[in-house]
Parts: structure tokens; C-alpha cells; sequence
């Protein structure tokens, strides 16, 4: 413990790292500022009482993102959202739009044009969104107090310059605090829910609402979901990359065994964020139209627990995660800067043979990682929601139904949310911020933060 305490005790004895720490901090307490701070003309109670119901739709996906800015509908409501969106539209687009891909090849200069594009994307985003979410609170009955043009447009420019300042927050901690500025936000966002959901399991402790038999095997749970996360998010497939002997002038290069690392989820967590918009998007849609039948039906099929919502969900973040690797990563282009450098992989010809032992690699990588993010992300909703096969029409049901117990039909009587999704991501995002951490320390000669180990996917894959 004295010891770990004194390599935290590091970080400040730096000058540098420590005004970038203590710069990256000030950032983000002035967004959790801006979190609270509500728009005019809302009711604060009749709000909260609708999003209760709201944690299975689209509104329930950015409250998670925001903090609750969203459901207390704050400046700050949109958060980071919509540039997330801008970004992988622009990162998409550069696959198939020859003017975007060049870009990505001119370097700095590139870059710096692609991110003015996206701040421009943002902006429209954020209209269009702030538009339709000012619509939709006029739709619930009792939450605006003068509804009309004049809530309108106050909410369409609130809205709109808080999405554009929390976008400029996170550049500024970017560029001059420690770690990536976009992620801490949305990592801040997160895990200031973490306080609350202690104390509701307190209170429902207190109360019987829950069990010391059923928490203390859910916390165990928790502890070896966060084990597991952080081994899977470090582990790599390594294919190694032999650099041969060279000459420049007079100086002789000896050869060189590197290696191509991969990681094991390549895809991070932006398939699940692509399926879960995709499988509740019905739900969403049905708020606008509430005399909908069958879209009733609809939003029965698809809430939490049921089997046609897992099953989707399930494919949706399989298919993405095979999408967005495929877009993030081209094996010929990795092949061909191989081959430009004089590198090769041993025992694979150069070229297109060294392409297709990549692809294949890859692929393999990015099964692996689907299956993961499928367990991550579905396994805790059906922790707390349960099973609900005994839903199935016929037979099917009543077999299930007197099969099953209880506790898997129903789930676990739990006051609070336990969310594979946003655990993959506040995990991500503290692992990358300590490496930057470490990175700093090391290079300034003072021992890091993290305990150095041997973490590798194993080359079956």
C-alpha cells in the first residue's frame, strides 16, 4: 500500500505532469458544472418521473453517457454525443469518399481538415437533435411549462452551444492535460453514477429489498467482470516481422525481429454502441406515436430480457464489430508498408500472401472479440432483468416456465444497474490514461504506476 502510494506521489513531483493532471481535473469538474445547470421552461419532477421508464430506449442510452445531464435535461443534455457520432460518420466515409481518404494520407495536415469537417458535423448534428429532443419533451404531458417556437429555439441554441462547448473541453484536455479528452468526458459521465448506485444498494439493503446472499455474489461477479475486461482490453496477438540487414552509406543495420500487435477486440466498444442504437430504435420510435399498435408490439418483443431483444442485440454487435474492424484496419495497406520498409513475416511471401495471413488473422481476432463484447454486454442485463424464455409462445414457453427457477425467469431483486457497457468503457478509458501516465513517468526515469506483466493473446488466434 506505501508503496503503490508512493508512486502516485510521483505523478505530482513532476512539474509538468502534475499541471496536466490538475488541468485535466479542473476540465472535467467544470463539464460536471455545466451537468447540472437545467434549461428554462422544464419541470424538473414530471422529467424524472418519465425518464424512469426510459432506461430500454434511446433517451436511456445518452442519460448514460451524460450522467443524468440528459434527464435532467441540463445545457450540457446532448454531452459528447453528437461529435462521437460526427467522428465515426467521418471515419466511415473516408473508406468510400476518394477526397477523405486522401486526406488521411497527407498526415497532420490531413487530420486537421478531417477535424474541422467533424466539428462542422457536430454542430449540424446537434441542431437536428436538439430540434427533435425539444419536440419530444413538448410531447410529454406536464414537463413544459409554455411549450411553442420560443421553448423551441431556446432549447435548439442551449443545447447546441453546450454540445460545442463540452466538444472544446474535451480538445483543451486533449492537447494540454493527460489522456484523451473525448473519453475522460464521457468516462466522467459514467462514473459520477457510481456514488448514487452505492447508496441505492444501501438503502435497499435497509430496506429488504435485497439480500447479503444475493449481493455478495453479484459483487464477486462485478470483481471478475472487471478482472476479465482489463486482461482482454491489454491482451494482443503478436505476428512477428523481421526487418533484414541494411546498408546506409557506411553503416551496416544488423536485422531486426519486431512484431505487429493486434489487439484482441478491435472493434473497442463502438459495435455495441452501433447494436444497442440499432434494437431500440422501435422503442424510440414509439414514443412519437403512443396510439401505435403495432409498434406496442413491437416494444414488447424488444425490451430487456425478452428473446427476440438478446438475439438481436446479440447479431447487431457480431455484425458491427466485423463492420467496424473492416473499416479501421485494411490489411493491404499494412501489407504494403511492410513490404516498402524490407520487412516480412517469416514464412509468408511478401505481398498479397502477407495481406491474406493478416485477414486471416484478423478475422480470427475479431470472432474472438465479438463473442467477448456479446458476453460483456449482454450476460449483466440478464443478471438483473433475467431470462425470459417462458415468454415463448406454446410449448416452448410452458416448458421454460417449469424448467427455469425463479431468480433466472425473473432476475436478481436488486435496487441498481449493473451495465457491461459502461464498464468496457470506463475500464478503457482508465487503462489508456494510466499508460499515458506511465509513458511520462518512465520517460522521466521515476517508476510508473502499473505493475508490469507479461499480458499476450495466445497464438492460436
Amino acid at each position: 500500500m506505501i508503496e503503490q502510494l508512493e508512486r502516485l506521489a510521483n505523478v505530482f513531483r513532476v512539474p509538468d505532469l502534475r499541471r496536466r493532471v490538475l488541468f485535466t481535473l479542473g476540465f472535467l469538474a467544470i463539464y460536471r458544472l455545466g451537468a447540472v445547470v437545467p434549461i428554462p421552461g422544464i419541470d424538473p419532477k414530471a422529467l424524472e418521473e418519465f425518464f424512469r421508464t426510459q432506461r430500454g430506449t434511446i433517451f436511456g442510452i445518452i442519460d448514460l453517457f451524460t450522467g443524468g445531464a440528459f434527464e435532467r435535461m441540463t445545457v450540457f443534455a446532448l454531452g459528447i454525443m453528437p461529435y462521437i457520432t460526427a467522428s465515426i460518420v467521418l471515419q466511415l466515409l473516408t473508406v468510400v469518399v476518394p477526397r477523405l481518404e486522401q486526406l488521411v494520407k497527407e498526415g497532420e495536415l490531413g487530420r486537421r481538415k478531417i477535424t474541422e469537417y467533424t466539428r462542422y458535423l457536430t454542430v449540424a448534428l446537434s441542431l437536428i437533435q436538439s430540434y427533435g429532443i425539444a419536440l419530444s419533451v413538448e410531447a410529454i404531458p406536464g414537463v413544459v411549462q409554455h411549450p411553442g417556437w420560443g421553448f423551441r429555439s431556446l432549447t435548439l441554441i442551449t443545447l447546441t452551444a453546450g454540445t460545442i462547448f463540452v466538444m472544446w473541453l474535451g480538445e483543451q484536455i486533449t492537447e494540454k492535460g493527460i489522456g484523451n479528452g473525448i473519453s475522460l468526458i464521457i468516462f466522467a459521465g459514467i462514473a459520477v453514477d457510481f456514488p448514487r448506485a452505492v447508496l441505492r444498494t444501501v438503502e435497499g439493503l435497509r430496506a429488504g429489498q435485497i439480500s447479503v446472499f444475493t449481493l455478495f455474489p453479484l459483487l464477486l461477479l462485478m470483481v471478475a467482470v472487471v478482472a476479465f475486461i482489463i486482461w482482454f482490453e491489454q491482451a494482443q496477438r503478436r505476428i512477428p516481422i523481421q526487418y533484414p540487414k541494411r546498408v546506409v552509406g557506411r553503416r551496416v543495420y544488423s536485422s531486426v525481429a519486431t512484431h505487429l500487435p493486434l489487439k484482441l477486440n478491435p472493434g473497442g466498444v463502438i459495435p455495441i454502441i452501433f447494436a444497442i442504437s440499432i434494437v431500440t430504435f422501435p422503442q424510440t420510435l414509439a414514443l412519437f406515436f403512443p396510439q401505435s399498435r403495432a409498434l406496442k408490439g413491437v416494444i414488447d418483443a424488444l425490451s430487456f430480457g425478452e428473446p427476440l431483444y438478446t438475439f438481436l442485440y446479440a447479431v447487431g454487435i457480431v455484425f458491427f464489430q466485423y463492420f467496424y474492424t473492416a473499416v479501421i484496419f485494411n490489411p493491404a495497406n499494412v501489407a504494403e508498408d511492410i513490404r516498402k520498409y524490407g520487412a516480412f513475416i517469416p514464412g509468408v511471401r511478401p505481398g498479397r500472401p502477407t495481406a491474406e495471413h493478416i485477414d486471416q488473422v484478423l478475422s480470427r481476432l475479431t470472432l474472438v472479440g465479438a463473442v467477448y463484447l456479446v458476453i460483456i454486454a449482454i450476460l449483466p442485463e440478464l443478471l438483473i432483468t433475467g431470462i425470459h424464455l417462458h415468454h415463448l409462445p406454446g410449448a416452448i414457453g410452458v416448458f421454460f416456465d417449469n424448467f427455469l427457477p425463479n431468480f433466472i425467469k425473473n432476475g436478481l431483486n436488486v435496487p441498481f444497474y449493473f451495465g457491461g457497457t459502461s464498464l468496457l468503457i470506463v475500464i478503457g478509458v482508465a487503462l489508456d490514461t494510466l499508460q499515458q501516465i506511465e509513458a511520462q513517468l518512465t520517460m522521466r526515469h521515476y517508476e510508473g504506476l502499473l505493475k508490469r506483466g507479461r499480458i499476450r493473446g495466445r497464438r492460436y488466434f
